[in-house]
């Protein structure tokens, strides 16, 4: 179990750092809310350091001495790590979902860019599918019909994600929008890094995500409506809270470069009060036939790892080539700062 000390740490550091989850974490029973919090602040603690520190292979590095740490029952002597190990123990958590995130901050500190749609939506199973699938793991929710749209959701808010923070990624030097959208429009990538403007054709490029993320969003539902009961309204919140963010980008005319998408208390509440309603009307309705679709592609390799229900299920190899790119690559640089 989690001690309450560290479970109140967690608590605190989602309050300030995730708006969005802590709202909508208040609707989910004590059972999966508490845990939850705990696995978002690990997660949120592990990206915050690769996007702010000044050294972010060595945060990954440190990100993956942490797992080892944890799995081992051996955690680091800090409050979400702590609370992480108990995670481990208490829900048998797949060591391929961390590590999934893992390699997907990886794929950020070594400035990893995306040729196509699939691959963005590979880099957004890694960061944000995993993250889904872990939740369904608290939930005791191991069926991969459910699972797989649980990914959905995932990638759906990490593409949401991008397309309001497209400015602000280009002025730290990033580019997330497939790349080949990028050549169709006629825009230069390192041009637009140099200058990123919110042209019309920016514009179209933001609009066009989040087309792809609201088909996403629509095809979670039906995987909202299989959770426990208890559970389905905070999910339904935190769905239609995200997709709230993309409602905004629409009203500022998707121009994520010159201003930020925000939304406000009165739109949140408004969501929860929208999410108790979905939840009941789940109790009513027939269940959806795309709970069957197929996962994504991208997204395939968590569903097998959290249905399997073994905690070494579905480790990969190519978290370790990541790591191993990275370490050369700081080789290569001649760096002399310390390595885990």
């Amino acid at each position: 179990m989690i001690d309450h000390k560290d479970l109140d740490h967690c608590r605190e550091a989602i309050r300030h750092g995730s708006l969005s989850f802590h709202a909508a974490s208040k609707l989910l029973p004590a059972s999966v809310r508490d845990p939850a919090l705990a696995l978002y602040a690990f997660c949120r603690l592990a990206d915050d350091e690769v996007d702010e520190g000044d050294y972010e292979a060595g945060a990954v590095f440190r990100l993956q001495e942490r797992l080892e740490l944890a799995y081992a029952g051996k955690p680091k002597n800090a409050a979400e790590d702590r609370a992480f190990a108990a995670i481990v123990a208490d829900f048998e958590m797949p060591r391929a979902l961390p590590e999934a995130l893992l390699e997907g901050l990886a794929w950020d500190a070594a400035e990893k860019r995306y040729e196509t749609l699939s691959g963005v939506r590979d880099y957004s199973a890694r960061v944000a599918a995993a993250v889904g699938a872990m939740m369904c793991v608290l939930m005791r929710v191991r069926d991969p019909d459910a699972l797989a749209r649980a990914c959905d959701l995932g990638v759906a808010m990490q593409l949401t994600n991008i397309a309001r923070d497209v400015g602000e990624d280009a002025r730290m030097g990033r580019i997330y929008l497939p790349l080949d959208w990028l050549h169709e429009a006629g825009i230069d990538p390192v041009n637009f890094l140099r200058e990123p403007l919110p042209t019309d054709d920016v514009r179209k490029l933001v609009k066009r995500l989040l087309h792809e993320a609201d088909r996403l969003y629509r095809r979670s539902e039906a995987g909202i409506d299989v959770l426990p009961l208890q559970a389905r309204t905070g999910i339904w919140a935190a769905r239609l809270i995200y997709a709230g963010i993309g409602k905004q980008l629409k009203r500022q005319g998707y121009d994520s470069i010159s201003m930020r998408a925000h939304t406000s208390t009165t739109q949140k509440l408004g969501w929860l009060a929208q999410s108790a309603a979905r939840t009941g009307l789940s109790l009513i309705m027939p269940r959806s036939a795309v709970i069957y679709a197929q996962p994504l592609d991208e997204v395939a390799f968590l569903v097998n790892a959290a249905s399997q229900g073994r905690v070494d299920a579905g480790r990969s190899a190519s978290v370790l080539d990541i790591l191993a790119e990275l370490k050369a690559r700081e080789r290569s640089i001649g760096t002399d700062r310390p390595m885990a």
